[in-house]
């Protein structure tokens, strides 16, 4: 049949818009999936991230109890020499921490030609000789005293891969004498990596900086002492940052991985966790075929019905056919998304509500539909809601898109995002409702709020961090600037915790740094108070709308609670405990004075530095005023 132009223009509009809805549907589910495929591999770049951070923590604990025992062994010799008599008391130390040396195999005192002088491992002492080892014969021809963690070996006496931490002696005119060595199985890492879940595929490998694999969770018999120094991880590892996410295609089995590598701060040593990226992105292939499957399915609804329209606009049914292709495309297209979509009147009432709204809100739309649709919007955020859907009906905004908290059937309340767009009725063109398509988005505002926690915090004592501290710093100083009112700082520093370190060791350190910490937050007694670590064993107080009365009573409380605790530091004279130096300062910022918050930590250094330099064990406020109020200043 030969149509007339005027009624070939409607059908080529009409198949036109259906290839339109096609290609965009197409397109955007396309894009969806690149965005979950992308989801899919930035959540497990966060486990392997978290878990090659927790391992390199473990690394360093490990060799730090190994150097611990070494450096014990080194001070002993070097003091009492190596004698009989003191080779005596040397090994019946060793023999004593045989039970509790823990992560390390074995310990092992060799003179300058190598020979053995003392160990744990029950041996002739007379039947080996080290001095071929390259830790050996760095030691010595390096007067370098400091922990070398070597290349892993084969061990003599038990024949297993071991990983040697030691540090050389000296004679009293500061010559070489001989090397006190640790050791550590290769196959105790290889079976603690075991534990954590990467998948069947799934690896970690631990290295020197250098590249020599020192353990690996897959094959470590067969791994340990491999060279991948020629590797891409370690050739540019100069020009990388020291932690990272890192796609590799793996030199063991030539797949590609998701990885994430840690340089320790303290040992060179790289611990890798990675995982296959083609394991990684399995479960999300699976439901992309499914969910494409479906996008095509209804693709084909669409042009089916397209086709349709085209045949009723041929009987000279264009507008009565188009309307109803319209509505039955909305209730397809909501009842197949997983999103869900509501159709809101004029008087805010739902008037259709998708069957997703069951998996959303709990309830059916069946109970839902005919109710206010603003009923369960939590009333912080429903003034917000109001505010916007007042403006789409009054035609001010065409569309927006909004972030806010309703309730749950189950009585709590998760956090949609709604994106709102005006309907206009076909023949006069008036605005006759909202369309409302939402999703959950809980999970999400929960692993924000989780990752903004950790990037405030302090790892080691929990308290918040020098970042936090500086953005709250500089808050408070205008907030104090805006109300005249005194900020006050308390700067608080452990009195010879690097001789407490040395006496102690580490883990002491680190258990000390964590009560002094809970004992300084202990003050932060007010929501405004904030407590955190400034840097290695010093520590701040932000006291707003405290004057120098305030501050002087916290610090003295604070002393109070240290001196409760009774930590014993042999080292710290006269008490013999451990004690802090305080320095205080308050500022009265003025309008003039807004952006000058440096000063008042300028002004609290200076007090601890006065309390230090004093004899420690004492807190000094500072007598100068660090900032003006109004013409006034000191």
């Amino acid at each position: 049949m030969n149509l007339g132009p005027r009624l070939r223009q409607p059908v080529y509009l009409a198949a036109g818009l259906v290839l339109v809805v096609c290609f965009l549907m197409l397109f955007f589910s396309s894009l969806r999936e690149l965005g979950l495929r992308r989801d899919a591999l930035k959540a497990a770049e966060v486990d392997v991230a978290n878990l090659a951070q927790s391992l390199v923590q473990h690394a360093e604990d490990s060799f730090e109890m190994a150097d611990s025992l070494v450096i014990g062994l080194v001070h002993r010799l070097e003091a009492e020499g190596t004698g009989p008599v003191a080779l005596a008391r040397v090994q019946s130390d060793i023999n004593f921490r045989k039970g509790a040396m823990g992560r390390v195999r074995g310990l092992f005192v060799y003179d300058d030609k190598g020979r053995w002088l003392a160990t744990s491992e029950t041996v002739d002492l007379n039947a080996f000789n080290n001095s071929d080892r390259d830790y050996f014969r760095y030691h010595r021809d390096s007067t370098d005293p400091g922990l070398l963690i070597g290349n892993p070996v084969k061990s003599r006496s038990g024949g297993q891969w071991i990983i040697p931490a030691s540090r050389r002696f000296n004679n009293p005119d500061g010559s070489f004498a001989g090397v006190v060595l640790a050791t550590i199985d290769a196959s105790y890492f290889a079976d603690f990596y075991k534990r954590f879940d990467l998948g069947s595929t799934g690896v970690i490998t631990m290295l020197q900086k250098n590249g020599i694999v020192l353990a690996r969770s897959v094959d470590n018999e067969t791994s340990v002492g491999r060279d991948l120094a020629n590797s891409a991880l370690i050739k540019d590892m100069h020009g990388r940052p020291s932690a990272s996410v890192y796609y590799f295609q793996s030199t063991f089995d030539d797949s590609w991985r998701l990885a994430f590598y840690k340089l320790s701060d303290r040992f060179p040593i790289i611990v890798v966790a990675t995982e296959s990226k083609e394991e990684v992105l399995a479960p999300w292939r699976e439901e992309a075929i499914f969910r494409m499957a479906l996008v095509f399915i209804l693709i084909l609804l669409i042009g089916s019905t397209g086709y349709y329209l085209v045949r009723q606009l041929l009987e000279r049914q264009r507008i009565a056919a188009v309307m109803a292709a319209k509505e039955a495309d909305f209730r397809l297209l909501a009842e197949e998304s997983s999103d869900m979509v509501m159709r809101i009147g004029l008087d805010e009432r739902i008037l259709y509500a998708s069957p997703a709204c069951l998996r959303v809100l709990g309830w059916s739309p069946e109970q839902i539909t005919g109710t206010p649709a603003l009923a369960g919007v939590n009333p912080e955020d429903l003034p917000h809601v109001q505010e916007t859907v007042r403006d789409l009906k009054l035609g001010e905004i065409e569309e927006t898109k909004l972030i806010y908290r309703t309730r749950h059937h189950d009585g709590g309340e998760i956090w949609l995002e709604t994106a709102l767009r005006a309907t206009r009725d076909n023949v006069t063109g008036r605005i006759s409702g909202v369309v409302a398509i939402s999703r959950d988005m809980t999970e999400h505002k929960d692993l924000e709020a989780r990752l903004s926690n950790l990037a405030s915090q302090d790892g080691l004592t929990g308290i918040a961090n020098r970042r936090h501290f500086d953005e709250r710093l500089q808050t408070e100083w205008r907030r104090a600037a805006g109300d005249e009112t005194p900020l006050s700082l308390l700067m608080v520093d452990v009195d010879n915790f690097k001789k407490f370190n040395d006496q102690y060791g580490h883990q002491a350190g680190d258990a000390c740094l964590k009560a002094v910490a809970q004992a300084i937050a202990a003050e932060a007694r007010r929501p405004g108070d904030l407590a955190a670590r400034y840097g290695g064993e010093e520590f701040v107080l932000l006291l707003p709308n405290t004057d120098e009365i305030g501050c002087a009573s916290v610090a003295a409380r604070l002393s109070e609670s240290l001196a409760a605790l009774n930590i014993p530091h042999a080292l710290n004279p006269p008490s013999k405990r451990v004690t802090i130096s305080a320095g205080g300062a308050t500022g009265w910022p003025g309008a003039e004075s807004a952006n000058n918050h440096p000063s008042l930590i300028a002004a609290a250094d200076r007090a601890l530095y006065a309390a230090k330099h004093a004899g420690r064990d004492r807190f000094v406020m500072s007598g100068q005023v660090v900032a003006w109020r109004g013409a006034e200043s000191a």
